[in-house]
């Protein structure tokens, strides 16, 4: 079964494209012949009065699936584009592996008596993910074939340094490309807005960083221009997410509040993981807004972290030992350039802070680290005993 991308269709409008066409096919084959994991999976019935028809086939017919791309996730269920409309279907936990997330594109069956259901997961090209913010050793997924991430900073606002390396090493890690957008840049003086986007850019290396206001129509078209396939806002409660998107959007889809003003964080307006597609776009453009993020633990970086930090890595090759940890040892070319100006100093001690959480998390999901981890602690335990006794 072939879902050609038609620029008239839901689909194709929500992204769907030649790639996404191999992918269907090897998933629909799969399915057929029983050999993938998705026709495996135990799934109940969809939403009773479903829009989408069912089928009663006999044993040995060709299975009815569509394609559907996943607009928002609920407890238990959630909805969905297909080429027939939108839809709601039931997914409790533990049924599809992995579990659907916004952005997903999912195979639905048509053979149930009761109405369309989930039967799995097409492979994702990438995904946005942060760790479990329960501090366990776990992800949590974000949104899934990602290929813009927009980083929204609140121009206004007091973000401490390390916030805007966190959310684009997060970005990088995703497979998806990175965008800084200062948002509320008509709330703060021209001269000092200069400083403000200087200021970010020496943090956002090899990323644009785009000023946008909200009474100039040209800096969202500017944004725009650097936007490509599905893009997904990613910011602190407060930043201006929900309005950056109804700017893009050109209506006002997504509620928007105020900020607090005792110490200018948001209110958690919104509070789901919503894909609407742009409208006017000469692409396919997606867009996901995403609730204000407070907690930003990050996993497995992998060379997103060398990416984020690409001016510090780039000078760190000079220096006279490879092993170099940047601290004190004679002929370091990263303190050398942080005493010549090249780079502040709050660079290093960001991208340490963010090396010493990846060796946690590695810890945490490696045995070998994990015993390491600890015969370090005892060995300073031991040491304050000794010191003390």
């Amino acid at each position: 079964m072939t879902i050609e991308a038609n620029p008239s269709d839901p689909l194709t409008r929500l992204g769907w494209d030649e790639d996404w066409d191999r992918r269907w096919a090897v998933f629909h084959a799969g399915f057929r012949t029983g050999s993938t994991a998705s026709s495996r999976v135990f799934s109940p019935a969809g939403t009773p009065g479903a829009a989408i028809p069912a089928k009663n086939t006999g044993e040995n017919t060709e299975p009815h699936l569509l394609p559907a791309r996943v607009v928002r996730v609920h407890r238990g269920a959630c909805d969905v584009q297909t080429p027939l409309g939108p839809q709601r279907v039931e997914v409790p936990a533990g049924t599809l592996v992995p579990e659907p997330t916004t952005g997903d594109w999912v195979g639905l069956s048509l053979d149930d008596p009761d109405g369309a259901r989930p039967v799995g997961v097409l492979p994702r090209r990438t995904v946005l993910a942060r760790a479990s913010v329960t501090g366990r050793s776990a992800e949590h997924v974000l949104a899934a074939n990602v290929d813009t991430v927009v980083v929204a900073i609140g121009a206004e606002s007091r973000t401490t340094n390390g916030r805007v390396e966190r959310f684009l090493a997060l970005a990088w890690n995703s497979g998806a490309h990175p965008v800084v957008a200062l948002t509320k840049s008509d709330l703060v003086p021209a001269h000092d807005l200069d400083r403000i986007a200087d200021r970010v850019r020496t943090d956002a290396v090899g990323v644009e960083v785009v000023p946008v206001r909200q009474d100039d129509p040209a800096t969202v078209a500017e944004l725009r221009n650097h936007l490509r396939g599905t893009v997904v806002l990613l910011g602190s409660s407060g930043a201006g997410k929900s309005t950056l998107a109804n700017l893009l959007l050109g209506e006002d889809r997504f509620a928007v509040g105020a900020v607090r003003s005792v110490d200018g964080k948001g209110r958690h307006t919104t509070v789901t993981r919503e894909l609407q597609p742009v409208p006017g776009a000469g692409e396919p453009l997606v867009l996901v807004d995403t609730p204000g993020l407070r907690s930003l633990g990050v996993s497995d970086l992998g060379d997103a972290l060398d990416r984020t930090f690409a001016d510090v890595e780039e000078i760190a090759v000079d220096c006279r030992f490879s092993d170099c940890s940047h601290t004190s040892e004679p002929g370091c070319a990263v303190l050398a350039a942080i005493d010549a100006g090249v780079f502040d100093r709050h660079r290093l001690e960001n991208l340490r802070k963010l090396e010493r959480e990846q060796a946690w998390f590695a810890s945490r999901t490696d045995a070998r680290l994990a015993a390491d981890r600890r015969r370090e602690w005892k060995k300073i335990a031991k040491a304050n005993r000794d010191r003390y006794t």
